[in-house]
Protein backbone atom coordinates (compact mmCIF):
# COMPACT_ATOMS: atom_id res chain seq x y z
CA UNK A 1 0.00 0.00 0.00
CA UNK A 2 1.69 3.16 -1.05
CA UNK A 3 1.43 6.82 -0.66
CA UNK A 4 0.32 9.09 -4.15
CA UNK A 5 0.98 12.19 -2.30
CA UNK A 6 4.40 12.91 -4.09
CA UNK A 7 5.08 16.05 -5.74
CA UNK A 8 8.79 16.21 -6.05
CA UNK A 9 11.12 15.76 -8.55
CA UNK A 10 9.85 13.94 -11.74
CA UNK A 11 6.83 12.70 -10.22
CA UNK A 12 5.87 16.19 -9.29
CA UNK A 13 6.37 17.03 -13.14
CA UNK A 14 4.23 14.18 -14.43
CA UNK A 15 1.59 15.69 -12.00
CA UNK A 16 1.48 18.98 -12.89
CA UNK A 17 1.95 18.88 -16.62
CA UNK A 18 -0.28 15.26 -17.24
CA UNK A 19 -2.76 15.63 -14.43
CA UNK A 20 -1.41 11.65 -14.07
CA UNK A 21 -1.52 10.15 -10.01
CA UNK A 22 2.75 10.57 -8.84
CA UNK A 23 4.22 7.03 -10.23
CA UNK A 24 7.48 7.47 -8.32
CA UNK A 25 7.08 5.66 -4.96
CA UNK A 26 4.71 3.21 -7.06
CA UNK A 27 7.68 2.67 -9.47
CA UNK A 28 9.92 1.99 -6.54
CA UNK A 29 7.66 -0.88 -4.86
CA UNK A 30 7.60 -2.41 -7.93
CA UNK A 31 11.24 -2.52 -8.53
CA UNK A 32 11.90 -3.42 -5.25
CA UNK A 33 9.72 -6.57 -5.50
CA UNK A 34 10.78 -7.23 -9.06
CA UNK A 35 13.50 -9.46 -10.16
CA UNK A 36 17.04 -7.33 -9.64
CA UNK A 37 18.51 -8.57 -12.23
CA UNK A 38 16.37 -8.33 -15.07
CA UNK A 39 16.73 -5.97 -18.22
CA UNK A 40 13.19 -4.41 -17.70
CA UNK A 41 14.22 -3.74 -13.17
CA UNK A 42 16.99 -1.73 -14.71
CA UNK A 43 15.18 -0.07 -17.22
CA UNK A 44 12.38 1.05 -14.62
CA UNK A 45 14.97 1.91 -12.52
CA UNK A 46 17.25 4.37 -15.25
CA UNK A 47 17.43 8.00 -15.11
CA UNK A 48 17.20 10.33 -18.44
CA UNK A 49 20.94 11.95 -17.75
CA UNK A 50 20.12 15.31 -20.28
CA UNK A 51 17.82 16.80 -22.64
CA UNK A 52 13.82 17.10 -22.29
CA UNK A 53 13.56 14.35 -20.20
CA UNK A 54 16.35 15.26 -18.01
CA UNK A 55 15.48 14.26 -14.61
CA UNK A 56 13.03 11.88 -15.38
CA UNK A 57 12.72 8.05 -15.10
CA UNK A 58 11.59 5.32 -17.38
CA UNK A 59 9.62 3.76 -14.82
CA UNK A 60 7.89 6.85 -13.93
CA UNK A 61 7.05 7.86 -17.68
CA UNK A 62 6.17 4.00 -18.36
CA UNK A 63 3.42 4.33 -15.84
CA UNK A 64 2.23 7.44 -16.52
CA UNK A 65 1.58 6.43 -20.62
CA UNK A 66 -0.13 3.31 -19.60
CA UNK A 67 -2.37 5.31 -17.36
CA UNK A 68 -2.97 7.25 -20.48
CA UNK A 69 -3.31 4.54 -22.43
CA UNK A 70 -5.54 2.28 -20.30
CA UNK A 71 -7.47 5.16 -18.82
CA UNK A 72 -6.65 3.38 -15.46
CA UNK A 73 -3.49 4.41 -13.02
CA UNK A 74 -4.68 0.87 -11.06
CA UNK A 75 -4.61 -0.61 -13.92
CA UNK A 76 -1.72 0.66 -15.04
CA UNK A 77 -0.32 -0.36 -11.97
CA UNK A 78 -1.17 -3.86 -12.66
CA UNK A 79 0.11 -4.30 -15.92
CA UNK A 80 3.46 -2.69 -15.00
CA UNK A 81 3.96 -5.60 -11.95
CA UNK A 82 2.96 -8.28 -14.83
CA UNK A 83 5.98 -6.65 -17.28
CA UNK A 84 8.51 -6.52 -14.07
CA UNK A 85 6.85 -10.12 -12.70
CA UNK A 86 6.67 -8.64 -9.87
CA UNK A 87 6.55 -10.78 -6.31
CA UNK A 88 3.31 -9.55 -4.82
CA UNK A 89 0.98 -6.98 -5.56
CA UNK A 90 1.99 -3.10 -5.39
CA UNK A 91 -1.44 -1.16 -4.32
CA UNK A 92 -2.27 2.62 -4.27
CA UNK A 93 -3.49 3.65 -1.05
CA UNK A 94 -6.20 5.98 -2.73
CA UNK A 95 -6.47 7.05 -6.44
CA UNK A 96 -7.84 10.36 -5.49
CA UNK A 97 -5.60 13.28 -6.02
CA UNK A 98 -4.25 14.33 -2.74
CA UNK A 99 -2.13 16.85 -1.63
CA UNK A 100 0.10 16.47 1.77
CA UNK A 101 0.31 19.77 4.02
CA UNK A 102 2.10 19.99 7.34
CA UNK A 103 2.07 22.35 10.14
CA UNK A 104 5.73 23.32 11.41
CA UNK A 105 7.48 24.11 14.19
CA UNK A 106 6.40 27.70 15.41
CA UNK A 107 3.14 27.53 13.44
CA UNK A 108 3.77 27.95 9.89
CA UNK A 109 1.54 25.92 7.44
CA UNK A 110 3.09 24.74 3.94
CA UNK A 111 1.71 22.44 0.85
CA UNK A 112 3.57 19.63 -0.57
CA UNK A 113 5.80 16.46 -0.02
CA UNK A 114 8.47 18.31 -1.43
CA UNK A 115 8.08 21.63 0.42
CA UNK A 116 7.33 20.06 3.82
CA UNK A 117 10.95 18.28 3.74
CA UNK A 118 12.57 21.45 2.32
CA UNK A 119 11.35 23.66 4.91
CA UNK A 120 13.55 24.84 7.42
CA UNK A 121 11.55 23.94 10.67
CA UNK A 122 10.42 20.20 11.63
CA UNK A 123 6.25 18.93 10.54
CA UNK A 124 4.35 19.07 13.83
CA UNK A 125 1.67 17.44 11.93
CA UNK A 126 0.43 16.65 8.81
CA UNK A 127 -3.31 16.10 7.07
CA UNK A 128 -4.77 15.52 3.46
CA UNK A 129 -6.64 17.82 0.96
CA UNK A 130 -8.92 16.66 0.61
CA UNK A 131 -9.12 15.01 4.48
CA UNK A 132 -11.59 12.16 2.84
CA UNK A 133 -10.46 10.32 -0.03
CA UNK A 134 -11.72 7.34 -0.68
CA UNK A 135 -9.32 4.41 0.37
CA UNK A 136 -8.70 1.77 -2.23
CA UNK A 137 -10.70 -0.98 -1.65
CA UNK A 138 -8.33 -3.78 -2.32
CA UNK A 139 -6.21 -1.82 -0.23
CA UNK A 140 -8.08 -2.20 2.79
CA UNK A 141 -9.01 -5.77 1.68
CA UNK A 142 -5.33 -6.66 1.69
CA UNK A 143 -4.87 -5.05 5.19
CA UNK A 144 -7.53 -6.39 6.82
CA UNK A 145 -6.46 -10.54 5.83
CA UNK A 146 -3.17 -10.16 6.33
CA UNK A 147 -1.02 -12.13 8.76
CA UNK A 148 1.56 -9.60 9.09
CA UNK A 149 1.29 -5.92 9.03
CA UNK A 150 4.71 -3.44 8.00
CA UNK A 151 4.59 -0.29 8.59
CA UNK A 152 8.00 1.69 7.04
CA UNK A 153 10.99 1.76 7.20
CA UNK A 154 10.39 5.31 5.40
CA UNK A 155 10.24 8.69 5.93
CA UNK A 156 7.97 9.09 9.12
CA UNK A 157 5.66 12.05 8.29
CA UNK A 158 5.52 11.72 3.87
CA UNK A 159 5.52 8.39 3.36
CA UNK A 160 4.33 6.42 6.25
CA UNK A 161 1.60 9.12 7.76
CA UNK A 162 -0.22 10.09 4.36
CA UNK A 163 -1.07 6.13 4.36
CA UNK A 164 -2.83 6.42 7.75
CA UNK A 165 -4.91 9.32 7.29
CA UNK A 166 -6.46 7.61 4.31
CA UNK A 167 -10.19 7.45 6.27
CA UNK A 168 -10.47 3.62 6.68
CA UNK A 169 -6.99 2.49 7.31
CA UNK A 170 -6.44 2.81 10.67
CA UNK A 171 -9.78 1.23 11.52
CA UNK A 172 -8.90 -1.62 9.28
CA UNK A 173 -5.82 -1.92 10.92
CA UNK A 174 -7.75 -2.07 14.45
CA UNK A 175 -10.10 -5.01 12.77
CA UNK A 176 -7.07 -6.77 10.96
CA UNK A 177 -6.16 -10.26 13.15
CA UNK A 178 -2.29 -9.38 12.08
CA UNK A 179 -0.13 -8.58 13.96
CA UNK A 180 1.42 -4.68 13.01
CA UNK A 181 4.93 -4.20 13.19
CA UNK A 182 6.94 -0.75 12.47
CA UNK A 183 10.41 -0.86 11.41
CA UNK A 184 12.11 2.03 12.62
CA UNK A 185 14.50 3.93 10.29
CA UNK A 186 18.42 3.41 11.70
CA UNK A 187 18.79 6.91 10.48
CA UNK A 188 17.50 10.38 11.06
CA UNK A 189 15.97 11.97 7.91
CA UNK A 190 16.82 15.69 7.88
CA UNK A 191 14.26 18.23 7.47
CA UNK A 192 11.62 15.75 9.12
CA UNK A 193 12.94 13.35 11.80
CA UNK A 194 16.34 15.83 13.05
CA UNK A 195 17.19 14.42 16.35
CA UNK A 196 14.21 12.16 16.73
CA UNK A 197 14.51 8.93 18.61
CA UNK A 198 12.97 5.61 18.32
CA UNK A 199 10.02 6.71 20.26
CA UNK A 200 9.62 9.93 18.84
CA UNK A 201 9.05 8.07 15.11
CA UNK A 202 6.32 6.43 17.13
CA UNK A 203 5.17 9.32 18.74
CA UNK A 204 4.79 11.19 15.46
CA UNK A 205 2.87 7.90 14.27
CA UNK A 206 0.63 7.49 17.34
CA UNK A 207 -0.34 11.37 16.67
CA UNK A 208 -1.56 10.53 13.15
CA UNK A 209 -4.41 7.61 14.12
CA UNK A 210 -2.15 4.83 15.16
CA UNK A 211 -2.58 4.93 18.61
CA UNK A 212 -3.19 1.13 20.27
CA UNK A 213 -2.50 -0.38 16.45
CA UNK A 214 0.96 -0.97 16.68
CA UNK A 215 2.01 -4.43 18.63
CA UNK A 216 6.33 -4.18 17.46
CA UNK A 217 8.70 -1.66 17.11
CA UNK A 218 12.02 -3.34 15.03
CA UNK A 219 15.27 -1.33 15.97
CA UNK A 220 18.53 -1.72 14.54
CA UNK A 221 21.60 -2.66 17.02
CA UNK A 222 24.03 -2.38 13.91
CA UNK A 223 26.77 -0.16 14.80
CA UNK A 224 27.70 2.69 12.25
CA UNK A 225 31.21 3.08 11.53
CA UNK A 226 32.74 6.07 12.25
CA UNK A 227 33.80 7.01 8.77
CA UNK A 228 30.20 6.40 7.67
CA UNK A 229 28.59 8.34 10.45
CA UNK A 230 30.88 11.33 9.64
CA UNK A 231 29.59 11.32 6.65
CA UNK A 232 26.00 11.36 7.75
CA UNK A 233 26.67 14.18 10.08
CA UNK A 234 27.92 16.39 7.76
CA UNK A 235 24.63 16.17 6.16
CA UNK A 236 22.52 16.65 9.10
CA UNK A 237 21.69 12.71 9.85
CA UNK A 238 22.34 10.72 12.77
CA UNK A 239 21.95 6.86 14.10
CA UNK A 240 18.34 6.76 15.40
CA UNK A 241 18.71 6.59 19.50
CA UNK A 242 16.74 3.24 21.01
CA UNK A 243 14.97 4.63 24.04
CA UNK A 244 13.71 1.59 25.38
CA UNK A 245 11.87 2.55 28.57
CA UNK A 246 9.80 4.98 26.87
CA UNK A 247 8.52 2.57 23.85
CA UNK A 248 7.69 -0.28 26.59
CA UNK A 249 5.35 2.57 27.92
CA UNK A 250 3.83 3.64 25.22
CA UNK A 251 2.65 -0.31 24.71
CA UNK A 252 4.65 -2.00 22.09
CA UNK A 253 7.28 -4.74 22.53
CA UNK A 254 10.54 -3.92 21.43
CA UNK A 255 12.16 -5.93 19.37
CA UNK A 256 16.05 -5.25 18.66
CA UNK A 257 17.77 -7.10 16.01
CA UNK A 258 21.36 -6.31 13.83
CA UNK A 259 19.35 -5.14 10.39
CA UNK A 260 20.98 -2.62 8.87
CA UNK A 261 24.29 -3.38 6.77
CA UNK A 262 27.11 -0.67 5.48
CA UNK A 263 27.75 0.03 2.01
CA UNK A 264 27.84 3.70 0.37
CA UNK A 265 24.94 4.06 3.02
CA UNK A 266 23.98 2.63 6.07
CA UNK A 267 20.55 1.32 6.07
CA UNK A 268 18.50 -1.87 6.11
CA UNK A 269 19.76 -5.38 5.05
CA UNK A 270 16.38 -6.55 3.64
CA UNK A 271 16.96 -10.40 4.01
CA UNK A 272 17.88 -10.01 7.80
CA UNK A 273 14.77 -7.79 8.10
CA UNK A 274 12.42 -10.24 6.45
CA UNK A 275 13.93 -12.68 7.99
CA UNK A 276 13.04 -10.44 11.61
CA UNK A 277 9.81 -10.27 10.30
CA UNK A 278 8.62 -13.35 9.75
CA UNK A 279 9.78 -14.54 12.88
CA UNK A 280 7.17 -12.48 14.41
CA UNK A 281 4.34 -14.76 12.77
CA UNK A 282 5.10 -17.36 14.64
Amino acid sequence: MVTVADDGGSSGLLRRDMGVLPPGDIRSCLVALADDESLMSRLFRYRFPDGGLQGHSFGNLFITALSEVTGDFERAVQESSHVLKVRGRVLPATLDDVVLEAELQGGATVMGQSTITASERLPLRVWLTPEDPVALPQALAALEDAQLVVLGPGSVYTSIIPNLLIPGVCDTLRRTRARVVYVCNVMTQPGETDRYTAADHLAALHGHGAAGLIDDVVVNDTPVSGDLAGSYEAKGAEPVRVDDERLRTMGVRVVHARVAAAGDYFRHDPDVLASVLMRLTH
